[in-house]
């Protein structure tokens, strides 16, 4: 990928760094361990590509 990125591009890849974060400890305890994965978590910077 080229060094230099397009700003809306970066931002794209910014947000999707954000979401991809795993679910804090305490909405785990708060939620009795039902809400465990983010659902948004399991892209892969391989298979699947965020919109160019």
């Amino acid at each position: 990928m080229a060094r230099v990125k397009p700003t809306a591009k970066k931002l794209r890849l910014a947000k999707a760094g954000r979401e991809s974060q795993s679910v804090p400890t305490w909405v785990i305890a708060r939620t009795d361990g039902k809400v465990r994965m983010n659902p948004k978590s399991r892209r892969n910077w391989r298979t699947s590509k965020i919109k160019p």
